[in-house]
């Protein structure tokens, strides 16, 4: 996927190699920019992390600030195909909300600089940043409209509620994931879905859910 956040990106290669090659120095870019930060990080630490000569990396990116938005970017996609798959097939949305949770906290242990890489995006491309959430916001949001206009949960705001709730998964995936390099017991993920429980009018209670 080509970044739309950099005038320096260049097109993907149409070959199973260069397809490889790509990749691996993305993902030298997500230990490179996670470890160092943005500003002390270089190409060619990069390109070394990746095993890759200096010059090749030219072939695929026009530079540091243009790897870095193509990284944030299939982050963001990344992350947004693994939720979809996590919650295909499911109708209720108690179990939308908790599968989708599960399947975040999952991919912050295998992505531990997730939350660094996307914290300098702000200072980076402050645009770059707004897309991430934005997008991963979006289906969430439609998600949630769906469900409040076939009456399963309260008639609220579903943008407001979309971002709530990536609120509380964020905290979770920081607090526990990142901290302490664990999921979050069992007790504590059910002491949430009771609270998101209340919010959403789900479980029978006379909260001023749908009737």
């Amino acid at each position: 996927m080509a970044s739309s956040s950099s005038n320096d990106a260049i097109a993907e290669p149409v070959t199973a190699r260069g397809q490889r090659t790509r990749q691996k120095l993305l993902e030298a870019a997500e230990a490179v920019f996670g470890e160092r930060g943005y500003e002390a990080a270089s190409i060619v630490d990069i390109t070394r992390t990746a095993g890759v000569a200096q010059g090749t990396f030219y072939l695929y990116f026009g530079g540091k600030k243009a790897i870095f938005a193509e990284l944030v970017d299939e982050l963001g996609a990344t992350l947004r195909r693994t939720l979809a798959a996590a919650v295909e097939g499911l109708d209720d949305r108690l179990a939308i909300e908790r599968a989708g949770l599960v399947a975040f906290l999952h991919f912050v242990q295998e992505h531990k600089n997730l939350y660094r890489i996307i914290r300098q995006a702000e200072f980076v491309d402050e645009a770059l940043h707004r897309e991430y959430y934005r997008r991963l916001a979006q289906g969430y949001r439609d998600g949630l409209a769906k469900a409040m206009a076939r009456g399963e949960i309260r008639a609220l705001d579903p943008e407001a509620i979309a971002y709530a709730l990536m609120g509380i998964f964020d905290f979770m995936g920081m607090r526990w994931v990142l901290w302490e390099g664990r999921l979050p017991p069992a007790k504590t993920i059910d002491d949430v879905f009771a609270l998101i429980r209340a919010g959403l009018g789900l479980g029978g209670h006379d909260d001023g859910g749908p009737r």
